[in-house]
């Protein structure tokens, strides 16, 4: 996998010794709930999600370079793997979540620049995908950060929680990328 930098941030692989940082931030219930996911219960329980969920390819532990301490997640789901969006070959969803004491620094507006930089020229990508359920508005000031366009909404989605919610999809192609002015 990949070892990604920008100016604050390491993304690289999930490892199994992350569990304690992965649980520290993702036990919050502010975190997971709003995007769909429920709080990790333990140690042991975030372990076995680095095990099961964030191993996939593309999933990137989003690190402080300052403290080397995993302090959220960003990566690309696949049309085989986990994902809302009506995502098609060549095309991919972005995910990403940060602990609440780094919100509202610019941290995953950051993380997820690079990831879609290395979707788009590594990857050779033709679009990505991004949602957010109704009422999520960090999310969705990050999609708009990133030069996402709002593509269509979807009303009484379930959601991994098991409840109805109403999700708002985001769409960012290369075309677009290539002509972005950030």
């Amino acid at each position: 996998m990949n070892r990604l930098e920008t100016n604050r941030l390491i993304l690289r692989a999930w490892e199994e010794a992350d569990a304690e940082a992965l649980y520290k931030y993702a036990q919050d219930d502010r975190v997971g709930p709003i995007a769909g996911w429920p709080p990790h219960t333990s140690v042991e329980n975030s372990l076995e999600i680095i095990r099961t969920v964030l191993s996939t390819p593309e999933t990137y532990a989003v690190v402080l370079k300052a403290t080397n301490e995993p302090v959220g997640c960003c990566g690309l789901m696949f049309a085989d793997t986990i994902h809302t969006a009506e995502v098609k070959p060549n095309e991919a969803e972005i995910g990403y979540w940060i602990g609440v004491p780094y919100w509202g620094q610019g941290l995953i507006p950051e993380a997820c620049r690079e990831v879609i930089r290395h979707a788009f020229e590594d990857l050779n990508l033709k679009a990505l995908w991004c949602g957010y359920y109704e009422g999520n508005e960090k999310s969705k000031r990050v999609q708009e950060k990133c030069s996402f366009v709002y593509h269509h909404t979807e009303k009484d989605v379930t959601s991994p929680l098991g409840d109805k919610r109403t999700e708002h999809f985001t769409k960012l192609t290369r075309e677009m990328w290539e002509n972005r002015n950030f």
